[in-house]
């Protein structure tokens, strides 16, 4: 079982790279305003729109607009505090992969709904969004798994110290 979790957590790692740099300098330029941002990645989000046919980056449809809005708010930092708690190897990591999981997996689904019902999805767009999906799936994957070394028996839940109680002999 710590063979798989530390497997789930290099790719979440590499993820967490991805979506640290890509929220904030891609996906931003959805709702602020292209003057935020300098021309080559302004430049290099138009290419990738036209690319790869992605008319929700290029259109951007209001639905798609509060996705990427919840992304910035929501999802980014805690995308920051699971790449923080990965290397840090936090306890609290397991909480914050499971919701960062199924917020990504939420508007994925969201997001592949409206392109595959669209049919404007070609085969090369849906190789952009699918690995999300699975990011999120793996986020949540990891977050159900139990820390590696410890079982539910050995749990400190509970087991603090008790404040303010004297021992009696």
């Amino acid at each position: 079982m710590g063979a798989l979790l530390k497997l789930i957590d290099v790719i979440l790692f590499l993820f967490f790279i991805v979506i640290a740099l890509a929220a904030p300098l891609f996906d931003a330029q959805t709702c602020l305003p292209e003057t935020f941002f300098p021309d080559f990645l302004v430049e290099l989000k138009s290419w990738y729109a036209s690319e790869f046919g992605d008319y929700l980056v290029a259109e951007k449809p209001h639905f798609f607009v509060g996705l990427v809005w919840f992304e910035l708010i929501f999802q980014w930092p805690l995308a920051l505090f699971n790449f923080y708690g990965i290397l840090g190897a936090k306890s609290w990591l397991s909480t914050t992969c499971l919701i960062y999981g199924a917020s990504v997996l939420t508007s994925m689904v969201a997001i592949l709904s409206e392109i595959i019902g669209s049919g404007k999805a070609s085969d090369k767009l849906l190789t952009m969004y699918f690995p999300f999906l699975g990011l999120g799936v793996l986020a949540i994957l990891r977050g159900l798994l139990p820390q590696s070394g410890k079982t539910a028996s050995s749990s400190t839940v509970g087991k603090g110290p008790s404040l303010g109680r004297k021992k009696t002999a």
